[in-house]
């Protein structure tokens, strides 16, 4: 009986983490700074988090009034549209569900635009903020988030690329329909779903 040489079997590869989307790679302990503007230095004695549009009550919450809400702690991995991913992630901060609930979006919200202090923008679906898959994070490791990667607070959308995940996050707008952020206008998909490699319009 004869048998396929090395060549045709080429070498054995090891088992894929099954936590890899598609496409990704694990990064270990790395955690890379990627950023289309220029780094701000934000003070939290001036910072606010505002969440309108339409909402019944529009909200802003200082830096004080956001750490005296409910704390969460979110342990998971994050996926970067760049191809790595991060596993056993831990930031901490507030639900999004607790800013919603106190703001109580109108029935015809359907969408959220989030803005950074720097103008930089990124659509969500607001089903995507609701239900615990949503945050607003200072910490991570246990450690105050650096500014290079967000700091003082940033969004964090784990089961989304993490472009959806706004650096230096000040505003939540909730609208009736879809409006494309800076990166998606530039060719980004509209969702970002890892899973199902959504990386560009189109995929």
């Amino acid at each position: 009986m004869s048998r396929p040489t090395r060549g045709f079997v080429g070498k054995r590869r090891a088992p894929r983490d099954r936590r890899l989307p598609p496409g990704q790679y694990d990064i270990g302990r790395d955690f890379p700074v990627l950023t289309a503007e220029v780094t701000p230095r934000v003070h939290t004695d001036r910072w606010t988090m505002t969440v309108d549009g339409l909402v019944r009550k529009p909200g802003r919450w200082t830096w004080d009034e956001l750490h005296a809400l409910p704390q969460e702690e979110y342990r998971g991995d994050i996926h970067c549209v760049t191809t790595w991913s991060k596993f056993d992630t831990r930031f901490g901060g507030v639900s999004i569900d607790l800013l919603l609930d106190q703001a109580e979006p109108l029935d015809t919200a359907t969408h959220v635009l989030a803005t950074s202090t720097t103008g930089y923008t990124t659509n969500l679906p607001l089903e995507h903020l609701r239900n615990g898959k949503a945050w607003l994070v200072w910490t991570h490791e246990g450690k105050p988030l650096h500014r290079d990667h967000g700091g003082p607070v940033r969004l964090l959308v784990p089961h989304l690329y993490f472009w959806k995940s706004a650096k230096w996050v000040t505003k939540l707008t909730l609208l009736d329909h879809d409006v494309q952020g800076f990166w998606e206008r530039n060719g980004y998909h509209d969702l970002g779903d890892p899973w199902r490699e959504q990386r560009y319009q189109g995929d």
